[in-house]
Parts: C-alpha cells; sequence; structure tokens
C-alpha cells in the first residue's frame, strides 16, 4: 500500500507526486494531486504557503543518484520548516497564481455556457421535428419542406465548420426518445457523411432520409413499439415491416430515391443477417449503410429496456470486436475514427486517478475530449471541464462501468439513462443561435 511521505517546500523537484491540502479554490491547479513536471510549477507550490506537502513514492518518478531532494518521512512530532524561497515571495506568487485559477474558472464557465447553448439549439431542433412527425401523413408535401430545410440548416451548419465538437446532451432534456433517436441517427450519419466529404447534396439526401427513417413505424401499434420484453415471433415479424411500411409513406411524399432507399435498408446488415430483405454487401446502397451503422449504435445504448443499455464506449467496442461482419468495414473505421475510442456519455478515469464524463469530443482530435471531472471540493453546478487537448501531461486511462463508480460520483457526474448527441459548430453561428 503507498502511503504518502511529508516532504519540506525545498525538498520538492521534478517527477514528485504531490497531493495538495488546500481547497480546489485556493490553489492554480487543475486537480489537487499532480505529478510535478516542471520548475514553474515547484516555485507556485511554494508560494501557497505550504510548510510541507504528501508525497507519494510510488507514483513519482525514481529521484537520480545526484538528486539531493529525495523526499524522506518527516519524523513524527518534528515540525518542518517554511522555505526561505516560499516565505520571501509567498504574498506576489499568491496573488499571480490565483490570478490563473481565476482564468481557469472563466474557461471552465465558458464552456458551460457553450454547452447550454447547444442544448438550446438541440432542443429547438427536436421540438422542430415533433411538428415534422405531427404532419407527415396529413400534410405530406409541407412535411418534406419544412424536413429539407431543417437538414440544410443541419448539413451546412456542420460542412461547413472548420471544426466540429460532438455534445452529449444533459439529462434535463429528457421526455423525446422517440425525436431524439431520429435526430441522434441524422446526426452521427452525417458526421460520418462530413469525413468522407460527400457532396452538399448527397448529404442533404441523407440527412433526410435519416431523419424520416422510421416513419414505417406509424403503421406498427403502440402495443409492439413500446413493449420492453421480448416480442413474440408474430410481433417481430410485424415489426420487421415497418421499412417496407415506410417505403409506402416515402413514395406518397415523393422523397428522392436515395432517401426512400435508406428508409427500406436501415436495419439491412453487412452480412445478409439484417431485414425486411436480408440484403447483403454493396447489394445495400452506401447512405443506407451508413445509416445502419449509426441506428444500430443509438439502438446498443439507448433500447427500449433502459436496464439494457450499454454505454458508449462499450456500444462501440462491441460493434468493433464482436458485430463487425454486420457493418460496412470502411465505414466502420470512419464512425469509430470520427467518436473517438471514448465517445461522449463515457465515464473514464484519468491517469491520475481522477473520475470524469467525456462530455465533448473534438472531431478533429477524437482522443483528446472535454471531460466533467469529479471532485468533491466543487459544487456540481461548477464542476471542472477539462480538455485533455491542453493537458499534455494528462490522459484517459480507460473507461469505466457506471455500476464501478460510487454513488456520489454517478449522482455527481449524472450520466444520462438515455445517450443523445448534437453538433456544436460555433465557428459558423451566431453566439445565441442553434440550426
Amino acid at each position: 500500500m503507498d502511503t504518502p511521505n511529508l516532504v519540506t517546500m525545498d525538498q520538492l523537484r521534478v517527477g514528485l507526486y504531490v497531493y495538495l491540502d488546500l481547497k480546489w479554490f485556493d490553489h492554480p491547479f487543475a486537480f489537487s494531486q499532480f505529478k510535478i513536471s516542471s520548475a514553474d510549477e515547484i516555485r507556485v507550490i511554494r508560494s501557497l504557503g505550504l510548510k510541507t506537502v504528501r508525497c507519494s513514492p510510488e507514483l513519482s518518478d525514481p529521484a537520480t543518484p545526484m538528486d539531493s531532494s529525495t523526499p524522506q518521512p518527516v519524523p513524527a512530532g518534528v515540525a518542518a520548516t517554511v522555505s526561505v524561497l516560499a516565505a520571501a515571495t509567498a504574498p506576489a506568487e499568491t496573488a499571480e497564481v490565483m490570478q490563473a485559477k481565476r482564468a481557469l474558472i472563466g474557461q471552465i464557465q465558458q464552456r458551460r455556457q457553450t454547452a447550454q447553448r447547444i442544448e438550446k439549439a438541440f432542443a429547438h431542433t427536436a421540438n422542430t421535428l415533433r411538428e415534422i412527425d405531427k404532419n407527415l401523413l396529413s400534410r405530406p408535401v409541407e412535411t418534406l419542406q419544412q424536413t429539407t430545410r431543417l437538414v440544410d440548416q443541419i448539413a451546412e451548419s456542420i460542412l461547413s465548420a472548420p471544426e466540429l465538437a460532438i455534445q452529449v446532451m444533459g439529462d434535463k432534456l429528457g421526455g423525446e426518445e422517440t425525436y431524439f433517436h431520429s435526430l441522434n441517427v441524422t446526426m452521427l450519419s452525417m458526421m460520418m457523411a462530413r469525413d468522407l466529404k460527400l457532396p452538399a447534396e448527397v448529404v442533404g439526401v441523407l440527412g433526410v432520409g435519416a431523419l424520416l427513417h422510421d416513419i414505417g413505424q406509424k403503421e406498427v401499434p403502440a402495443r409492439i413499439l413500446m413493449k420492453t420484453e421480448a416480442l413474440t415471433p408474430a410481433e417481430r415479424n410485424f415489426f420487421e415491416q415497418h421499412p417496407v411500411y415506410g417505403v409506402a409513406i416515402a413514395k406518397r411524399m415523393n422523397l428522392a430515391p436515395g432517401a426512400i432507399a435508406i428508409i427500406g435498408e436501415h436495419h439491412e446488415l453487412f452480412d445478409g443477417s439484417g431485414y425486411p430483405a436480408k440484403l447483403k454487401g454493396e447489394s445495400i446502397s452506401l447512405l443506407s449503410r451508413m445509416v445502419a451503422i449509426a441506428n444500430y449504435y443509438n439502438e446498443l445504448c439507448n433500447p427500449a429496456a433502459v436496464a439494457d443499455a450499454l454505454t458508449p464506449h462499450e456500444a462501440l467496442s462491441l460493434m468493433f470486436a464482436k458485430l463487425r461482419s454486420k457493418f460496412d468495414p470502411q465505414l466502420l473505421k470512419v464512425f469509430i475514427r470520427c467518436l473517438g475510442v471514448y465517445p461522449p456519455g463515457t465515464i473514464v478515469q484519468l491517469s491520475n486517478g481522477a473520475v470524469g464524463l467525456v462530455s465533448t469530443v473534438n472531431t478533429t482530435r477524437p482522443m483528446k475530449p472535454v471531460v466533467l471531472v469529479y471532485n468533491a471540493e466543487v459544487p456540481k453546478e461548477e464542476a471542472m471541464l477539462l480538455d485533455m487537448d491542453l493537458e499534455t501531461d494528462l490522459n484517459i486511462a480507460k473507461a469505466i462501468r457506471p455500476a464501478q463508480v460510487p454513488r456520489e460520483v454517478y449522482a455527481y457526474l449524472n450520466p444520462r439513462k438515455r445517450v443523445s448527441y448534437y453538433f456544436d459548430a460555433a465557428a459558423k453561428r451566431s453566439p445565441g443561435g442553434g440550426v
């Protein structure tokens, strides 16, 4: 078992793993425990007015033979003395480092405002989708026009932004799972289209087909759609006809052939195990193969029975490791590349032992997401949002199942039972606007 030792200020060295026994707001570092990486960090620690700090020998880099500052346990009852350097520089240095902490808090607040703006845009889009769904059969021409406008707005925002962040939605956006599913599938499909650099007109067809891919479910009784236990064979056969029903509705709406194909083929799988026609390989249209991946992934994360839900990381891992034959291999690679190894909504452990929730992934740097970090000293409403791209000495060590984290940590991070995604293309939008 690693027992922390006490070291004095003059024993600090680069490579030492230290614990600052201060409140988070009283020091400038992102964490209260970390490995010292520079002389500047030593200077800052000495300015904090501490006489000693705890250090972990196990987590520290080995001291070199010439290093005279190797930490030694401080004998019980012996008071450590504040170093001369710390005493001389404390007032000026403390003011400087707390200015740095205020800057960090400002960055966190800005990220939180960005998240709120994105969630507002997401809710607005979901409301528009509800209107589309309500008028689908009664006013098909107007509905198609509204759908096309919505898709065009989303596509313009996504395709023209130099960088694109995938944001996982907060828990307060509940109760619209039907619309969120269609929106998730649309967003994730268009994410792949962006990566593949498909032409804008093709992306438009993809968006309409993805947004309306489940319209055939209007012909399936609610008792089947809402059933959480296993369907009977007769119920399963009925349900698996919804792509066929959807094609009939799509034709009445005069959708483009590519969009109609998506509606009819979004459950077809690359190995021929899908439905309703058991199409195989490239006999399934390219756009349909893209939507099939997004649809399958979203159903793993958001099944009818919430208890069966996989975490985003688990869903992606399952699709790649065990179900790979079901999907176009090149498109699956694109999908994983865009979402990253740790998709938004994944609970992770960082290399310093901290636990957090992946909040946002930048599609240009998917291995460096923004992570909402658990810290008992920081109120949940002000929780730290850590940009891993700026943390050169920190990385994600592993993903964690929600059941593996303590209850208070789970409540603090508040991972959604149902995961919804939305894209931020802030560079191309006004600060308060949505798509």
